[in-house]
């Protein structure tokens, strides 16, 4: 009792400690720039101060971060773990603040995908997400390889080949008949008849696809395909192009072709497709994204559009 008042201290039950944010953004930023020196420029410290709030981390979490050798310091398996979950806090920081600052309440739904399906099979259908979901900004990144999801910077990621990971939703979108296609003309003035008859034909690669020329000429009894190829592209876009202005026969996906086979630009060329099935786009994301309203209505547009198509 204090001067005639009763003075009741708030309980805690085993409050959550938190690490000592300077040291978390030291921490980030040395792994970013690859050096102290380096961070302590951008963070306008000394590098004795970067260096104590390092230590000062260590010791919070128990655990060695950095290996420190005269060739600089490498991260740790610990460090490693760490790095992959506070960078996309600190992301989520950043973007939190951003969003109060410029007084945005719209979401922001980050999709990465391969160039391909991003292009040719998702951009014609994102009219029809903006119109059910207007209040979700899309911002969609495309490029080869996976995308890195300690980051932050990424909520879905439409993958190609084989996709896996801890700890991530993996979910294949659709299945796909990958078939030789050509355009009307160029069909009418060749005689293709048979599999055999295309090694002698002009053949267009795509570089990054998951089932090539020679597993096709495999898989249709030819077993001494072409040497080589009259074009090459690493992009999809740039292969179906290719092929629809005659320049050579493409190998490629029904779906991700399915708007010039639809306007009759490209066509089979054999009538009975003579096609491969594979399974090679995904949906991937982190488990935990799953609560994630935004993730959730862009996952179920999707199979919805796939379900349509």
């Amino acid at each position: 009792i204090v001067q005639g008042r009763l003075k009741i201290s708030p309980i805690r039950a085993n409050p959550m400690q938190f690490p000592p944010f300077k040291g978390i953004l030291a921490f980030d930023t040395v792994v970013r720039l690859g050096s102290v020196s380096k961070a302590a420029e951008e963070l306008n410290l000394t590098v004795s101060a970067v260096s104590h709030q390092l230590s000062n981390l260590e010791a919070f979490v128990g655990k060695r971060l950095f290996e420190r050798s005269p060739r600089g310091m490498n991260l740790t398996t610990h460090g490693e773990r760490f790095h992959r979950d506070v960078a996309g806090a600190l992301t989520l920081l950043a973007t939190a603040a951003q969003t109060i600052r410029t007084g945005d309440s719209a979401e922001v739904l980050r999709v990465h995908s391969v160039p391909s399906f991003a292009g040719l099979w998702l951009m014609p259908r994102l009219p029809s997400f903006r119109v059910l979901y207007p209040n979700i900004r899309v911002h969609l990144a495309a490029s080869h390889g996976d995308a890195d999801f300690s980051r932050g910077q990424v909520d879905v990621d439409i993958r190609y080949g084989y996709a896996h990971g801890r700890d991530l939703h993996v979910e294949s979108l659709f299945s796909e008949e990958i078939l030789p296609l050509i355009s009307p003309r160029l069909k009418e003035d060749l005689a293709i008849r048979e599999p055999q008859d295309l090694v002698r034909q002009d053949l267009i690669q795509s570089e990054h696809t998951l089932v090539q020329w020679s597993h096709w000429f495999a898989a249709h009894g030819v077993h001494l395909g072409p040497s080589s190829y009259v074009l090459s592209f690493d992009r999809t876009s740039m292969v179906l192009d290719a092929a629809i202005q005659g320049l050579g026969i493409a190998l490629d996906s029904h779906r991700t072709a399915e708007r010039a086979l639809q306007r009759g630009e490209l066509v089979p060329v054999f009538d009975d497709r003579k096609s491969m099935s594979v399974r090679a786009h995904h949906l991937v994301y982190p488990e935990a994204h799953a609560q994630w309203e935004r993730v959730e209505r862009f996952t179920q547009w999707l199979r919805d559009e796939i379900a349509r198509s």
